[in-house]
C-alpha cells in the first residue's frame, strides 16, 4: 500500500492538472455549464476548494472542524451550497488562486498529521492518506465534469490506485445512499492499470468480482459516465447490481449520467 506522502505527491499532481485545465480560460468560459446540472466550471472550482480548506481545517485545526462540522450536520448539501456562494465574489483568477493556495495548504496540513493518527471527517475519523485519497476521488470526478464541459480528453495515469482502494473502502455508500443492506459478500475488483499492471484488490476468493479497465471504473464509481458506456464485467449477482449503484461519496447518488451521453467523447 503506498505512504501517506507517496498519496499526497499523487493528489499534487491531479490538482495541478486541473489548474492546468481552467487556468488559460477566459471568463466568459469559467461559466460553461458542466454536466452536472447548474454547475458551471467555476462552481466546480469552488466546490474543490471548499473540500480542500475543510480537509486542511480538519488537519491542521480539528476543534474548528468539528464547529464546522456539527453547524453542517443537519443539512450538508445547504451547507455546501452555502459554502460555495461564499466564493461568488471572486473573479475567475482570484478563484484559481484560492484554488490554488488551498490545494497546497491542504497537502501541508496532512503531511504534518502522523501516517499512524486519524483526521476527524465529516461521518467518521480517517486516517489521513484515506482522507487524501477521499481528495483524489473529489479532483478526479469534479476534474472529469470540467474536461467534459471543454470537451477534453485527460490522459489517465496509475495515480488512479488510490481510487480504485478507495472504492473498495467505500463500496457500501451506493446502498446506504438508498436505504439498501450492503451485501454481507466480499468484492474483489480485478482492474487494468493505464500502464497495463493489473490490480487486484480484495479478497482472492471473492466470488462476487469486477473486472476491466481501472479508467472507467473510476469513471463509474464518481458516476461520471453510465455503466453501460464502460467496459466493465460484473461476475455475481450483487456486483451486477452494484455496477448500477456504485458510489465513492457519501450522501444522495446525484442524477449521475445518461447512456450515450458522452459518445461523441473518447473516455
Amino acid at each position: 500500500m503506498a505512504t501517506l506522502q507517496d498519496t499526497l505527491k499523487d493528489l499534487s499532481i491531479d490538482a495541478e492538472e486541473t489548474i492546468r485545465l481552467v487556468e488559460n480560460l477566459d471568463d466568459a468560459a469559467w461559466r460553461t455549464p458542466t454536466p452536472a446540472t447548474g454547475w458551471t466550471i467555476a462552481d466546480q472550482i469552488a466546490h474543490l476548494t471548499f473540500i480542500f480548506q475543510l480537509a486542511r481545517t480538519a488537519a491542521a485545526d480539528p476543534q474548528t472542524f468539528e464547529k464546522i462540522a456539527a453547524g453542517a450536520a443537519g443539512d450538508f448539501d445547504g451547507a455546501v451550497n452555502a459554502a460555495l456562494r461564499g466564493f461568488d465574489h471572486l473573479s475567475p483568477a482570484g478563484l484559481l488562486a484560492a484554488f490554488t493556495a488551498e490545494s497546497e495548504a491542504c497537502v501541508r496540513a496532512l503531511a504534518a498529521v502522523p501516517e499512524d493518527s486519524i483526521v476527524p471527517w465529516l461521518v467518521n475519523p480517517l486516517p489521513p492518506r484515506i482522507l487524501t485519497c477521499a481528495g483524489i476521488m473529489e479532483v478526479f470526478g469534479h476534474g472529469q465534469d470540467i474536461a467534459d464541459a471543454l470537451g477534453v480528453r485527460r490522459e489517465p495515469s496509475d495515480r488512479l490506485r488510490h481510487l480504485a482502494e478507495f472504492a473498495w473502502l467505500t463500496r457500501d455508500f451506493g446502498y446506504l445512499s438508498r436505504g439498501l443492506t450492503p451485501p454481507a459478500e466480499p468484492f474483489r475488483f480485478e482492474l487494468t492499470a493505464p500502464s497495463g499492471e493489473h490490480w487486484s484488490i480484495g479478497p482472492a476468493d471473492a466470488v462476487e468480482t469486477i473486472t476491466g479497465p481501472a479508467h472507467d471504473f473510476c469513471l463509474l464509481v464518481t458516476r461520471r459516465r453510465h455503466p453501460d458506456d464502460l467496459a466493465l464485467t460484473a461476475s455475481g449477482d450483487r456486483a451486477t447490481e452494484w455496477l448500477g449503484l456504485a458510489q465513492a461519496y457519501r450522501g444522495p447518488a446525484g442524477e449521475g449520467r445518461r447512456p450515450g451521453q458522452f459518445a461523441a467523447h473518447s473516455h
